[in-house]
């Protein structure tokens, strides 16, 4: 069953728009640390949770974020994915689908946690992606598990309608 996508409110718990992002630290799949707030210095992110590095849906999420990234980037916004996988499997998924954005691993899940990115049936990790401000503010948040398309337009229309400054 398709879980309906979410615009500019929360009703499934999370963090919610209109609060502040939590900031974080994590490896990317060249095993840099990359700190949140370090990004929001120069950019809007958009953050996406997906389940699986190579699962169907989440290439197809993946590879429409990279489609879209030419878009991402002349709106202000870099992108960042982020799952349980190692450095290894986003190093592989990242060539093998030629993405320009990063990967972070979140093995132990605590950035899922700290997000509020809830499990479906409790054993799917969630597909959540977050637009979040310069001023670290989260201005989108968006959850649909199979609709991995919907989350790069409504990440793209959000940024559109973000302040400028």
């Amino acid at each position: 069953m398709t879980q309906k996508s979410e615009t500019n409110t929360s009703t499934k718990g999370g963090v919610p728009v209109g609060d502040h992002a939590p900031d974080f630290s994590a490896t990317d799949a060249a095993g840099e640390p990359i700190r949140l707030s370090e990004r929001l210095k120069n950019n809007a992110v958009v953050l996406f949770f997906y389940p699986k590095d190579d699962s169907v849906v989440c290439t197809a999420e993946a590879c429409a974020f990279r489609d879209s990234y030419e878009a991402f980037t002349k709106a202000g916004a870099e992108v960042i994915g982020i799952s349980r996988g190692d450095d290894g499997t986003h190093q592989r998924f990242a060539a093998k689908n030629r993405l320009p954005f990063l990967l972070l691993s979140d093995a132990d899940g605590a950035i899922r946690k700290l997000y509020g990115v809830r499990s479906v049936l409790g054993v799917i990790p969630g597909r959540v992606t977050f637009v979040i401000g310069r001023d670290g503010i989260v201005r989108g948040k968006f959850e649909a598990l199979l609709e991995s398309q919907k989350h790069v337009t409504e990440a793209l229309q959000t940024l559109q309608n973000l302040p400028v400054g």
